[in-house]
């Protein structure tokens, strides 16, 4: 899919290109390339004489690679986050910065352009030129991070909850640790966001492309990536403490079931040894020919039985 977007009244304006015929005359400030076909970028390439590399959102994490200026373009690749109920992910954003005019290729639908396209129809005068563009979409990603680690502690405090003050059986600390390991996960492809967008914007701010206003609204981008970064750490911290709290109940549940078991082997060692005695095969046994040494052993096992029993709870072991 190929949208176009011009300014007009500094209004962001979005048309839908289905054939190379209806790419507007006018030089576009953005050209948002979804999953485009071979065709779609050679139809990009021959309007806007703009090389598109084939490999151009390969996962490459050499900065070389992914920041970069080649035959008057700047190219530019970022990651940036997707938070939806079945799998959070990052996914590679390609930017190329040519003559203006602001070209991203990407495989998927992203939250922080439709986010971008909904503030600049909503807020005139948001973009003047095709670098706001670019560096609007670097602190709505920003501001979608927060958003997700805001939902990150409050799954936690559901899961504080359940762990800490209820009592913890065994299936409810296993989806306690699903809970948990999936807000580590996200915790972690969140820092990896932030940082990948600060290495960004720094680029940017190095290659002295950008105008006094953009250079301070970076400055305020990174100082907000700052406060995520410090953010995620500490969720990082809170995740090991959950991690570890529901693990020791586990423990505890299982030392439970193994101090049941103790108990038990220790109450049954009496009358296992007198049933061992009586059932020795002496001929001089003095009780082999009582009539009541059946019962005589039987009661005595059951005693020695209890006795330890009887111990054990007065002792409050049994609890």
């Amino acid at each position: 899919m190929l949208n176009v977007f011009t300014l007009a009244n500094g209004r962001l304006f979005q048309e839908e290109i289905d054939r190379p015929e209806d790419l507007p005359p006018v030089n576009p400030v953005w050209v948002d390339l979804e999953d485009p076909t071979p065709e779609e970028k050679g139809w990009i390439a021959a309007r806007f004489n703009l090389f598109i590399p084939q490999d151009i959102i390969d996962d490459d994490l050499e900065e070389s690679a992914r920041f970069y200026e080649e035959e008057g373009a700047i190219h530019i690749r970022s990651d940036f986050l997707i938070d939806d109920d079945e799998t959070p992910r990052n996914v590679r954003v390609a930017f190329i910065l040519h003559n203006n005019v602001l070209f991203s290729i990407h495989r998927e639908d992203l939250p922080v352009f439709r986010l971008l396209r909904m503030r600049a129809r909503r807020i005139p005068a948001l973009i003047e030129d095709s670098k706001d563009v670019l560096l609007k979409l670097y602190d709505a990603d920003a501001e979608y991070s927060a958003d997700a680690l805001e939902g990150i502690y409050d799954e936690l405090e559901k899961v504080s909850k359940r762990v800490l003050q209820d009592e913890v059986n065994d299936q409810a600390a296993a989806e306690a640790l699903a809970a948990i390991a999936r807000q580590e996960d996200l915790n972690g492809r969140i820092r990896r966001n932030v940082m990948d967008t600060r290495r960004a914007v720094s680029f940017m701010m190095r290659a002295r492309m950008l105008n006094a206003e953009q250079f301070e609204e970076s400055r305020q981008i990174l100082r907000d990536i700052d406060s995520l970064d410090s953010h995620t750490a500490f969720l990082f911290d809170k995740i090991n403490f959950l991690m570890d709290a529901t693990v020791g109940f586990i423990n505890i549940n299982q030392n439970k079931i193994i101090k049941i078991f103790s108990v038990a082997s220790v109450a049954f060692l009496p009358p296992t040894l007198i049933a061992s005695i009586y059932g020795m095969n002496f001929q001089a046994m003095p009780e082999l020919n009582w009539a009541w040494g059946y019962p005589f052993a039987v009661l005595v096992m059951i005693a020695s039985a209890i006795t330890p029993f009887w111990y054990f709870r007065r002792k409050g072991w049994l609890n």
